[in-house]
């Protein structure tokens, strides 16, 4: 099958046709025409077969992935994802896998209302990039630079399940099926909080989304904010399979420096903090107060009420021993 061929077969034929989309594929350029009085926001990820998902991973769940990725960092600031572009690099056209493929990406296109638009087609080792596109009331926009020295540090859902889940394939922890699927989940199929970050927009200080890992991702907030951070251990909201199956020392290095959860990460003010809380709670998302912004320009934590020391730090590409 051709290049032209592939796209007119797999990725025309979608439900989501958005108004403001005055051209989609099948040009050299797509034409949008967006709302007055809106900010666009741009994201793009590259996905490597091997790096950010294991070799053996459903073609759904890589489709899934590669949108839910995107559309988590549209999320976290404050965004209503729109349009995605798609690049896909495949060894070998196989019917099967880009069906699954693209059931997994339509299936959060059609839920998001986010419309692909266009793309590209090439043969080679298997990798995905996604650019996604977000609109947001102009000046409404949060970004990981608005923390403030007393604000409230808060995460959405539970965090380290991803990691586990490595682990679990790898064969590194001791999981029963039922347990390693369920983790499976959170790996495979991350939910993007986009109602949450529509939400936060009203309060929130600051917010990034975590995928390199609770400490890694906090310290982006803390460099861009020129503030410091404490985190209280004791709040860490853990899956009850993780509390259960993993010594709470290995837990808590896991929720710190795992990566792959793609929840949010947002700090608030205490004049906002109670009106915050209050929205959110409409959202059906959970959401937990795991610590407190302060003058120190470094990331500290606290278990027992004692301060103990960080030994865990974030995924990064490139970076040496």
């Amino acid at each position: 099958m051709k290049e032209f061929e592939l796209i007119k077969r797999f990725f025309t034929d979608q439900v989501v046709k958005r108004k403001d989309v005055v051209l989609g594929i099948g040009d050299d350029c797509a034409v949008l025409h967006p709302t007055d009085n809106q900010s666009t926001v741009i994201t793009t990820d590259t996905l490597i077969a091997g790096v950010h998902f294991p070799f053996n991973t459903p073609p759904r769940a890589i489709g899934h992935k590669a949108i839910a990725v995107n559309l988590s960092d549209i999320a976290a600031m404050g965004a209503n994802p729109s349009w995605l572009s798609l690049a896909l690099t495949l060894p070998e056209v196989n019917n099967h896998w880009l069906t699954e493929f693209c059931a997994g990406v339509f299936e959060l296109c059609e839920y998001y209302n986010v419309e692909l638009i266009g793309g590209d087609t090439t043969k080679g080792p298997l990798s995905i990039t996604v650019t996604a596109q977000g609109v947001v009331p102009e000046g409404k926009y949060l970004s990981r630079s608005g923390a403030k020295v007393g604000d409230w540090l808060y995460v959405t859902g539970e965090l380290g399940d991803a990691a586990l889940a490595l682990k679990c394939i790898n064969g590194h922890v001791n999981l029963n099926k039922a347990q390693c699927e369920q983790v499976k989940v959170k790996l495979d199929y991350p939910s993007p909080r986009v109602l949450v970050g529509q939400t936060l927009r009203d309060y929130a200080s600051s917010a990034i989304d975590l995928s390199d890992g609770l400490i890694s991702d906090l310290n982006h907030i803390c460099i861009a904010s020129n503030v410091g951070a404490n985190i209280n251990l004791d709040t860490l909201p853990l899956s009850a399979i993780m509390q259960e199956t993993v010594p709470r020392k290995d837990a808590i290095e896991l929720a710190l420096s795992g990566g792959d959860d793609y929840e949010l990460l947002f700090t608030v003010s205490e004049y906002n903090k109670v009106g915050m809380e209050t929205a959110l709670t409409h959202t059906g998302t959970p959401f937990t107060c795991i610590g407190q912004m302060n003058t120190s320009k470094v990331i500290s934590t606290t278990l027992d009420s004692k301060i103990v020391p960080i030994t865990s730090s974030g995924y990064e590409h490139f970076a040496t021993e």
